[in-house]
């Protein structure tokens, strides 16, 4: 795909944003709050993102499956500014990041409580299933909710994953059953049950299964040479299940308590070199957490909440170095959290609102590895947030204090961490009686070294600095009715710029490797994304959606290195998203293409490290049958339409064209 085409793409979408500016029709603000009584929810409130002060883009149930999405890492990739890193195959790791600022700078958070990892600050978004999520949202930045987790705060973008609560209409229970089928021998069956146990509690159960050879054909190039071989070792076989307890804890008192487990055991299928196609490397995973949430609005004017969490995760790497096990290497780590959180809020009137939030967690780490000091690192983090509002105007001012301090059985230890991190963020209506909106961010935030940065063999270095990061963001938003034929149309456009201070990088000494705070980034960018919906005819009509993003993020830490000002690894200047959806009584089709442009695998752009662009396609089909209480869903698709050989991650090739199959019955 070329740059000139990319390029028209987005003159098309700020003509569009353009015409929206003088539409002469006047609008209301769909997300105004108006005051009702006695009302009954049976379903849920959407967040409206044009109106945020920051960057955010949301994703709900009706969405993913009008969309045809049954993945999480698909829903992710929809979004602008994302780079979603894949492995390769069903059981591939995928880790997120957002604006090029890496996964560590990238919170993943599960109904509100923060899924961690200080062994090596990534999450590994391929451990969670679609079929119970209510919706995803990815924030950028500082979003307006002040009324959340410190923890979320501390972070530079955020991917939310909210499941679904059970909602009782005419009767006390409902279960769900459904099976996917697929390519490469994928079997994915999934159950949930939902029970009302009273008027004031309820519970709900849920549990799948997978497994897959992951088995793939693809086309390795030698020059002029072709062969076509087939990935080994990208076997996966996963269980998952989760129970929820839902309940009232008083007169204005909610509780939520979730209990979760997961277990699997998969092939990392490694580089695919010449000639050599041998690999052995294994990994086990397993998470247990249980979580409790407590929130009561006492009145009007002041609420409280709280959390309490424990996480459990363990996992083992094997690699067998060759067929006869002469080189073995067999790890095996452990982790343990212990946290805790409580925020207050209090609205001094319509317009002012203040919170206070403080989070504790304690976390450690043992390991087999030769020398472990068996790090357990302490952290507080404490916001004070305030926020104006009113029908026009919403701006919203965070001051986040981290205090960390880490203890270790042998060896050195990092000096305490304290440090000061604000943020602010603002959204003005421009015009009152249209919906179109301007908006600016600024957020100064950090991430700690990891404990694999610190203390890992000879490389750790218990003197790094934390990695800083600076974010400025400036926007338009617009949403509302262009006519008749198109009653929904939304449209964003967000210029930003990051800098990266005191990058934690692997460099290398006279004999080792080891980790340092060597690294300066520069990144600029643009996002911008643009959904309609077209009445074609009765019950029949079109839903269109598009992302483009722009970003020249360069290294500018030595004037004197080869790499100066090169794009930095796995990062594309251009990449886009299009679909287009037609919703009907008979069959709901989807269609979605993915453009990303060329990469470069190592610092230096050079030939030799240059990953080339790549256009990817899918076709959807779904079909919902209703009776009684009873709903029976079809859906069939086709994955990498035009079997394109590419890759994510350079040497790790991506599945060609597949297929995939799905029924689930409800009652």
């Amino acid at each position: 795909m070329s740059n000139l085409l990319l390029k028209k793409k987005l003159y098309l979408v700020g003509m569009g944003l353009i015409g929206v500016i003088y539409l002469p029709a006047q609008q209301t603000d769909t997300t105004t709050v108006r005051s009702l009584t006695q009302v009954e929810v049976v379903e849920k409130a959407r967040i409206s993102g044009t109106r945020q002060g920051a960057p955010m883009q949301l994703m709900d149930r009706s969405d993913m499956e009008r969309l045809g999405i049954q993945d999480l890492s698909e829903a992710v990739k929809r979004f602008s500014g994302v780079t979603v890193k894949d492995y390769g195959g069903i059981g591939g790791l995928k880790t997120v990041s957002v604006r090029s600022l890496g996964a560590q700078h990238t919170a993943v958070s599960y109904d509100g409580v923060t899924i961690s990892d200080a062994q090596n600050g990534q999450v590994d978004i391929s451990r969670f299933s679609l079929d119970n999520v209510e919706s995803v949202s990815l924030s950028i930045g500082q979003i307006d909710d002040i009324f959340q987790t410190a923890r979320m705060y501390a972070s530079a973008g955020a991917l939310n994953i909210k499941t679904s609560a059970p909602l009782f209409k005419d009767r006390s229970f409902k279960w769900q059953a459904q099976l996917k089928t697929g390519s490469f021998g994928l079997i994915n069956p999934y159950i949930r049950y939902d029970r009302k146990l009273s008027s004031t509690w309820s519970v709900s159960l849920h549990g799948d299964y997978l497994r897959a050879d992951g088995n793939y054909p693809f086309t390795l190039v030698n020059g002029t040479e072709k062969d076509r071989l087939k990935r080994k070792n990208s076997d996966i076989e996963s269980g998952r299940t989760e129970i929820n307890l839902y309940g009232k804890a008083g007169k204005t008192a909610t509780l939520a308590i979730k209990a979760y487990y997961f277990d699997s055991e998969r092939g990392l299928p490694g580089s695919v070199i010449l000639y050599n196609d041998y690999a052995a490397e294994r990994l086990w995973d397993k998470n247990a957490f249980a979580q409790v949430h407590y929130k009561n609005q006492y009145n009007e004017k002041f609420a409280f909440q709280a959390q309490l969490k424990y996480n459990y995760a363990w996992n083992r790497y094997l690699d067998i170095n060759n067929k006869y096990e002469s080189g073995r290497q067999d790890d095996r780590y452990t982790q343990n959290e212990y946290y805790g959180s409580a925020s207050g809020l209090y609205r001094l009137n319509k317009e002012f609102s203040f919170s206070l939030t403080e989070d504790f967690f304690v976390n450690t780490l043992d390991n087999t590895l030769p020398e472990c000091p068996y790090p357990t690192r302490y952290s507080s983090l404490t916001v004070l947030a305030t926020q104006y509002k009113n029908k026009r105007l919403t701006a919203t001012a965070s001051l986040l204090g981290t205090w960390m301090s880490e203890k270790v059985d042998r060896g050195d230890r990092p000096a305490d961490r304290k440090r000061l991190s604000p943020a602010i963020s603002a959204s003005w209506r421009i015009f009152p009686a249209q919906n179109l909106r301007i908006r600016a961010a600024f957020k100064d935030i950090f991430r700690v070294p990891t404990f694999n940065d610190l203390y890992y063999l000879r490389m750790g270095n218990t003197n790094l600095k934390p990695e800083r990061t600076r974010q400025y963001n400036i926007g338009l938003t617009w949403n509302g009715q262009l006519a008749d034929i198109l009653p929904s149309t939304s449209i964003s456009v967000d210029g930003y710029y990051n800098q990266v201070h005191d990058k934690i990088v692997a460099m290398p000494t006279l004999f080792i490797w080891k980790m340092m705070n060597m690294g300066e980034v520069s990144i600029k960018g643009l996002d911008a994304n643009l959904s309609t919906q077209i009445s074609l005819y009765k019950e029949i009509a079109m839903h269109l959606q598009g992302s483009y993003t722009f970003q020249k993020a360069i290294d500018i830490t030595d004037k004197n290195a080869k790499n100066y000002r090169h794009q930095i690894p796995y990062t594309s200047k251009h990449s886009g998203t299009a679909s287009a959806s037609v919703v009907n009584p008979w069959l709901n089709i989807s269609y979605h293409l993915s453009i990303v442009g060329d990469r470069y695998a190592l610092p230096q752009n050079t030939q030799d490290n240059l990953i080339k662009q790549y256009v990817e396609q899918g076709i959807s089909l779904n079909r919902e049958f209703a009776w009684s209480n009873c709903r029976l869903r079809l859906q069939g698709e086709i994955i990498n339409l035009g079997n394109i050989n590419y890759d994510v991650i350079k040497f790790y090739p991506m599945p060609g064209r597949s297929w995939r199959l799905s029924i689930g019955f409800y009652y």
